[in-house]
C-alpha cells in the first residue's frame, strides 16, 4: 500500500517557494509596490466594481486575484448585528451578540486619553474577530445644539478635546487591522433636513472650531478611512464637495486613505467622480426594488461611471487614484501581515466598557453631601423612572446594537445593595413603546393611554416612606430623542418627569436624580434635588458602573464635554435664531463663539460649565508659574502647579488649561481650552502639573488671508477645574 503525504504550507512559509509570486500577494513588500503591482493586473470592470457596495454593507474584492471584499460595521459603541444581505433587517444569526461600550459622549466624559485608546483597542479586536475591516466611527462632529439628536455618538463642543480624545481611539482599532473611518465630514451638526441642509459658516470657524478633530485624526491618528457627510456645504454634498475631500483633505492634509460616503449620501455620479468619493454605499438603500434588478450596478460610481470611462468622457487617472485608495486600505487591514485574530463578547471588553463608563459618569451637584449612599444608614432604597430598568444598548439609529447583556441601573443598584438594604422600584414616568428596530416583521407596539399623573402618584407616595430616593430618569433612542433621523423638539426632559422629579425632591429631600442621556437637558428643579448624576449612554456594564458611583466604590471623576444651558435661548445656535435653517440652508451666525466660548462672550452663567465635574473628595490648586515670560512664536513655553488632595478619599482631578489672547487684530473667545491633565491622586497625595504649549495653541485662522496666525502680544494662561471654575492664572507675552 502506497504512503500518501501531505503538505500544508503556511501563508509566509510558502511564498518565498514561488519565485514567481506577484508583489501584491508578497506580505513583506511595501504596500505601495503591492498596490502598484495589484493595479495594473485588473480591469477597468474590476476597478470600478470596487468603488460601490455590493450588500448593505459590503463592497467587491477581486476574486479572480484573490483580493479579499471589504466589510463595514457600524459602530462606533459596538459592533452592529449582521443584516440581510440588501436589507436593513437582522439576518439573526446567533453568534454576533457584542460587548456594547459607552456612548463616545461618556468616553468623552473621561477627559482621559487612556481610555480613548483602551476603548480603540477593545471594539478594534471586537471588529476584527468578526472581520469587519471597517469600523464606521468614532464620530467628532462639534456639539452646536443640545437638541441634535445624534449628539451622544460625538465628543462634545470643544475641538480640542475632541482631538485629543480621538486620535488614541483610531490608533488602537488600526493596531488589529481594522480601519477606522471617522465621520461625518463636515458640519454635520443636527439631523432635522440633514439630508440636504446647505451649511454656511466662515471659514474661520470651520478650521477652528469644525474641522481640527477630524484634522488631527488624520494627521496624529492616521486614519485609513473617513465618510463624508450628508449635508451639503458651499452648495455641494459633503460626500462629494471638492472644497472639503479634495482640497482640504486630500491636498492640503496629505490623507491617503478612502473617502466612505454616508448611506444615501450620494447624488450625482460626475461630482462623486471629480470631487473626492472612493467607494459609495446605500444609494438606493430601501434593497432592491428601486428600478432595475441589479440595483448595486446602478449606483453612481457603477454602471454610469464604467459608461463615462468607455465614452473617454472620464479619465483612468482619476478612477487609478480611488482604487489605489482602496487597494491600501485591503493591505493595511485584510491582507496585512501578523494581522492579529481579535475576540469578541468577552468579559475582559465587559470590564473595560465598565471602567470607561466609571471614569465617564459626572457628578453634577451633591449637596448636603447625599452621595455617596451609606449603607449603614440606608435600609429603604426606592429606585424611580423608567430609564431604570429600558434597555439603552437597542434603537437610536446606527448605533443599535444586539448585545450580549445589559445591566440596567436597577439590576445594578440591586446587585450591589444585596441584602444589606431593601430596594424598591416604581416606574413614575412612562415613554410610548416604539417597534424594534432591524427586526424584519416587527410588530408595532399597541398604542396604550398613558396615566402620568397616577405613575406620579404612586412614586411620590413611596418616596415619602424611603430612606433615600434614586430618580433614574432622562431621554431614551426613541425618535426624537436621543436618536439618528431627527432632533429633539425641546431642551425639558420629556414623558412629564419634570414634574416627577420636583413632586419627589418635596416628598423625600434625600433625593438623587440621575440623567441618561447624550444631551443637555433642562433642569427646572436643580434647586429642589440635592444631587445630581449625569450617567450617559453606557452599555453593556451601564448598571453596575452608576451603582458603583452611588453608593461610592468609586469616586466620580468625569467632567463634562459640553455646556449645560440654563436656557435654550443661552446656547449659540438659539440665541441668534438660526437653527434649524429655513429647509434650505443654516447659517451660523454664532462663527467660532460655541459652546462655552458663547458664554463667556454673552457673559451668560451655564447652568453646569463645559468641563464641570464633582468629587467624593477635595483638590487645592497651587498658584501657576510658567517658565519664561516671554517667547518668541517659534519657542514653547511651560506653566506648572502643584495639585493637592486635600480630602479623606483617593481621586482623580481633570485639570484644565485655557488660554486667553488679550488683544488681536480679529475677535477671539475669552478663553480656549489647550490642555487637560487627568490627575490621580491619593488622600493627602499633592503632585505637579505641567503644561507645555507651542505657537499653534495660540494662533487663530485668519480668513482673509487663508492661514493660521500668531500675533506677538499679551496672553494669559488660566487654569481651573472648568471654564467657569479658574483656580490661578499667569501672564505671558509673545514678542514682537
Amino acid at each position: 500500500m502506497k504512503k500518501r503525504f501531505v503538505i500544508i504550507l503556511s501563508w509566509a512559509i510558502a511564498l518565498p517557494l514561488f519565485a514567481q509570486t506577484p508583489v501584491y500577494l508578497n506580505p513583506a513588500a511595501p504596500i505601495e509596490d503591492r498596490v502598484e503591482d495589484a493595479l495594473q493586473r485588473m480591469t477597468r470592470e474590476e476597478k470600478v466594481a470596487m468603488l460601490h457596495a455590493q450588500s448593505k454593507f459590503s463592497a467587491p474584492g477581486v476574486p479572480r486575484l484573490g483580493i479579499p471584499e471589504n466589510w463595514m460595521s457600524d459602530g462606533p459603541h459596538g459592533i452592529r448585528a449582521e443584516v440581510l444581505w440588501d436589507e436593513w433587517y437582522g439576518a439573526n444569526w446567533t453568534n454576533d451578540s457584542c460587548i456594547a461600550f459607552p456612548a463616545l459622549t461618556a468616553l468623552a466624559a473621561s477627559w482621559n486619553p487612556d481610555m480613548a485608546a483602551l476603548y480603540g483597542k477593545s471594539i478594534g479586536e471586537e471588529a476584527r474577530y468578526r472581520n469587519k475591516n471597517v469600523l464606521l466611527g468614532p464620530g467628532v462632529n462639534i456639539y452646536r445644539t443640545p437638541l441634535n439628536g445624534r449628539n451622544f455618538e460625538y465628543m462634545g463642543e470643544d475641538p480640542y478635546l475632541a482631538a485629543q480624545m480621538v486620535v488614541p481611539y483610531i490608533k488602537e482599532v488600526q493596531r488589529n487591522g481594522v480601519a477606522a473611518c471617522v465621520k461625518h465630514f463636515a458640519l454635520n451638526n443636527q439631523e432635522i433636513y440633514r439630508n440636504h441642509i446647505n451649511v454656511q459658516v466662515s471659514a474661520r470657524a470651520l478650521h477652528e472650531i469644525y474641522l481640527p478633530a477630524f484634522k488631527a485624526a488624520i494627521q496624529q491618528g492616521g486614519a485609513w478611512a473617513i465618510m463624508g457627510a450628508y449635508n451639503q456645504y458651499k452648495n455641494q454634498h459633503c460626500c462629494h464637495n471638492r472644497y472639503l475631500l479634495n482640497d482640504i483633505l486630500k491636498r492640503d492634509w496629505g490623507f491617503d486613505g478612502v473617502v466612505v460616503s454616508d448611506w444615501g449620501g450620494v447624488h450625482n455620479t460626475e461630482e462623486a467622480i471629480a470631487n473626492g468619493l472612493d467607494m459609495e454605499f446605500g444609494t438606493w438603500t430601501n434593497g432592491l426594488n428601486w428600478g432595475k434588478s441589479d440595483v448595486y450596478n446602478q449606483y453612481y460610481l457603477a454602471q454610469p461611471y464604467l459608461e463615462l470611462l468607455k465614452n473617454g468622457q472620464a479619465g483612468e487617472d482619476v478612477l487609478n487614484d480611488k482604487v489605489r485608495r482602496i487597494l491600501r486600505l485591503v493591505f493595511r487591514t485584510n491582507m496585512a501581515p501578523n494581522r492579529p485574530y481579535g475576540s469578541f463578547g468577552t468579559q475582559a471588553h465587559a470590564e473595560t466598557g465598565r471602567r470607561i463608563a466609571e471614569e465617564g459618569i459626572v457628578l453634577l451637584q451633591n449637596n448636603r453631601n447625599v452621595l455617596p449612599v451609606d449603607l449603614s444608614k440606608v435600609k429603604n432604597i426606592l429606585v424611580v423612572g423608567e430609564n431604570a430598568v429600558k434597555k439603552m444598548t437597542t434603537g437610536g439609529g446606527s448605533s443599535s446594537l444586539k448585545v450580549k447583556y445589559e445591566v440596567s441601573p436597577l439590576a445594578g443598584i440591586q446587585a450591589r445593595v444585596g441584602s444589606v438594604a431593601q430596594v424598591t422600584y416604581v416606574k413614575g414616568y412612562e415613554s410610548p413603546a416604539e417597534g424594534e428596530q432591524d427586526v424584519k416583521n416587527a410588530k408595532k407596539p399597541e398604542a396604550k393611554t398613558i396615566d402620568a399623573k397616577a405613575l406620579r402618584a404612586e412614586a411620590v407616595n413611596a418616596a415619602k416612606s424611603a430612606d433615600v430616593v434614586l430618580f433614574i430618569g432622562g431621554l431614551n433612542k426613541n425618535a426624537g430623542q436621543d436618536c439618528e433621523g431627527d432632533d429633539r423638539k425641546t431642551l425639558d426632559l420629556p414623558y412629564a418627569q419634570n414634574e416627577l422629579i420636583a413632586a419627589l425632591a418635596k416628598a423625600n429631600p434625600n433625593m438623587v436624580v440621575v440623567i441618561i442621556s447624550g444631551n443637555a437637558v433642562a433642569m427646572p428643579w436643580a434647586v429642589q434635588a440635592p444631587a445630581i448624576v449625569e450617567a450617559w449612554y453606557n452599555g453593556t456594564e451601564a448598571g453596575n458602573a452608576i451603582a458603583a458611583v452611588l453608593f461610592g466604590d468609586v469616586n466620580p471623576s468625569g467632567k463634562l464635554p459640553f455646556t449645560f444651558p440654563a436656557r435654550l435661548q443661552d446656547n449659540s445656535a438659539h440665541a441668534a435664531g438660526d437653527y434649524p435653517g429655513d429647509g434650505k440652508n443654516v447659517t451660523y451666525h454664532d462663527d467660532i463663539f460655541v459652546g462655552y466660548r458663547w458664554l463667556d462672550k454673552e457673559k451668560i452663567k451655564p447652568l453646569f460649565a463645559f468641563g464641570h465635574g464633582l468629587s467624593y473628595t477635595m483638590f487645592q490648586y497651587g498658584e501657576v508659574s510658567v517658565n519664561k515670560s516671554k517667547i518668541t512664536a517659534a519657542e514653547t513655553i511651560t506653566f506648572t502647579l502643584s495639585v493637592k488632595n486635600t480630602g479623606t478619599r483617593d481621586g482623580a482631578e481633570v485639570v484644565q488649561l485655557y488660554i486667553s489672547d488679550k488683544k488681536a487684530s480679529l475677535p477671539r473667545p475669552v478663553k480656549e481650552l489647550k490642555g487637560f491633565k487627568k490627575v490621580y491622586l491619593k488622600a493627602g497625595e499633592t503632585q505637579t502639573v505641567s503644561f507645555t504649549i507651542d505657537h499653534a495653541a495660540l494662533s487663530f485662522y485668519d480668513d482673509a488671508k487663508g492661514a493660521w496666525i500668531t500675533e506677538p502680544g499679551a496672553f494669559e494662561a488660566l487654569v481651573g477645574a472648568s471654564s467657569a471654575d479658574i483656580k490661578t492664572d499667569v501672564a505671558f507675552e509673545i514678542k514682537r
